[in-house]
Order: C-alpha cells, then sequence, then structure tokens
C-alpha cells in the first residue's frame, strides 16, 4: 500500500462525486462533521486492499464543508472509496459516484458490524460521460392524455416467453428489445421501478431483495440489471436501454425512494 499525502492542493471545482479534469480526476464528498477523510485508489474492482491510500489534509483539501482532492494519472475505469472521520476503517461508496464495483466481494454484514470492511465492500469507479454518444437523443414530448407502464426491469423480460434470449432477460438490454412491444399496448411512457443500484442483501436469511427498495448509490445504475461487461458498461447499457425507448417514442421516468435507504 503507497500513502501518498503530498496531491496538489487544487482549488474545488464545486462538483461532488468524481470528476475529469485535465491529467487527472478531483473526487470530491460532503462530510459536515467528518474530522478526516481518506480516499482509497484500488488496481482492480476486487482487489482486498487498496493500491493507494490519499490521506486528505483539512488545510488543502477541504473548503467549508466539502472534502476534495485531484489524483493526477487516473481516470476513466478508476475504482475508488472514501474512509471518513466518523466511521473509522469503515469503507464507503461515493453518494455521488456514477457505477459500483465489487459485487463479487460484497459482504453486507461485514458493512454493518464492527471492524474494518474493506476486503468485502462495494466501490465506486470514476466514469467519463463524455465518452458516450447521445447523439440526438431526447426525450420525447408529452401529447394529452398518457397510458404510463410501471415496469420492473428484472421481471419485465425474465420469463421465457418474452422471447428473448436468456443472457438477455431481465436486462436493461430485454426492455429495449420490447420497446416496439410496449408501443403496441398504447403505452407512451415507462415509468421503472428503483434502477440505482440497491443493496440486494437487504433481505431475510437465504432470500435477496428483489425490488429495489435499499439503494445503496442513487446515481449509479444496478449493476445486475446489465449482461456483463466492466462497472462502467452498466451505465452505458442503462443509457443504450433509454435511448431505445425514447426512439419508439416513450418517454422514461424513474421511481426514487429516498425513504427506503440501506442502513450500510
Amino acid at each position: 500500500m503507497h500513502t501518498a499525502p503530498d496531491t496538489p492542493a487544487i482549488p474545488f471545482n464545486g462538483r461532488l462525486g468524481a470528476t475529469l479534469v485535465p491529467g487527472g480526476v478531483q473526487f470530491a464528498v460532503h462530510a459536515v462533521s467528518g474530522g478526516s477523510a481518506r480516499l482509497l485508489l484500488f488496481d482492480g474492482p476486487a482487489d482486498p486492499r487498496p493500491a493507494q491510500v490519499i490521506e486528505l489534509d483539512p488545510e488543502r483539501h477541504r473548503t467549508a464543508s466539502y472534502w476534495h482532492v485531484t489524483v493526477p494519472g487516473v481516470g476513466h475505469g478508476q475504482v475508488y472509496a472514501w474512509q471518513m472521520g466518523q466511521s473509522p476503517g469503515k469503507t464507503l461508496l461515493d453518494p455521488y459516484g456514477l457505477a459500483i464495483a465489487g459485487r463479487e466481494i460484497y459482504d453486507r454484514e461485514a458493512a454493518r458490524g464492527d471492524g474494518s470492511n474493506t476486503a468485502t465492500a462495494l466501490r465506486s469507479v470514476v466514469v467519463d460521460l463524455d465518452r458516450y454518444d447521445w447523439g440526438t437523443d431526447c426525450a420525447p414530448a408529452t401529447t394529452g392524455r398518457e397510458f404510463i407502464y410501471e415496469m420492473h426491469v428484472g421481471a419485465f423480460t425474465a420469463d421465457p416467453s418474452s422471447g428473448l434470449p436468456a443472457a438477455t432477460r431481465g436486462t436493461y438490454a430485454g426492455v429495449a428489445a420490447k420497446a416496439d412491444h410496449l408501443v403496441a399496448l398504447g403505452v407512451t411512457a415507462v415509468e421503472l421501478m428503483p434502477v440505482h443500484a440497491f443493496d440486494w442483501q437487504d433481505a431475510p436469511a437465504g432470500r435477496v431483495n428483489y425490488w429495489g427498495y435499499s439503494p445503496l448509490s442513487y446515481f449509479a445504475p444496478h449493476p445486475g440489471y446489465a449482461g456483463g461487461g466492466d462497472p462502467t458498461a452498466v451505465l452505458d447499457q442503462f443509457r443504450d436501454m433509454v435511448r431505445a425507448l425514447h426512439r419508439a417514442g416513450l418517454r422514461v421516468i424513474l421511481d426514487v425512494v429516498y425513504n427506503h435507504t440501506a442502513e450500510a
């Protein structure tokens, strides 16, 4: 592990999360009561230990209640997490992260219990939003009376009767493949039940959280609805679905559940 406290003290750009800047990434998080902050950088999405730990200096890396640090030489795909003073030893997701990694190692009980959870913690991933080409995509305009279809992405095409290949069922791509079917039903807008990354382990023993009402990261699409690929590909697959629905003339509404936030 390499600790690098001498990271440049570049002024806060006002954006929370991980923002690409010339030559690197600025990481920023809001913490009113945090007496200290550490940024953890991982070489791989499932590495048990960070390759680099950056201890932020409150004199150089804090503006009001915002911790921020610019790290040169990192970019799209960088896996990272935070440790804050009020939860020493606990490795935390970035609340403004756009993608998450570590599903294969995640342990909810370790996150909730005493001691360090770094080896089994979910992590955030830096995403360069400019790498995705939205083209001329835009949301269709509303036209009078609407027919809104409330949909669970995982369930909508999960059954073989969907006619989709097994690898596509229950995914963002599966919803995209059924856009014309929805139009034929008279649907004008799709309301997606929670698709932000949620804690699938927040359930009674022997079960999984199926419905998604336990969000972990509000700005990261749930990776369980993707068809594989690296963590940043989850966001691409979500955006591909939105584009397909828009092309079919369907508006997309997201069901956001702030009153069901996960404890861990």
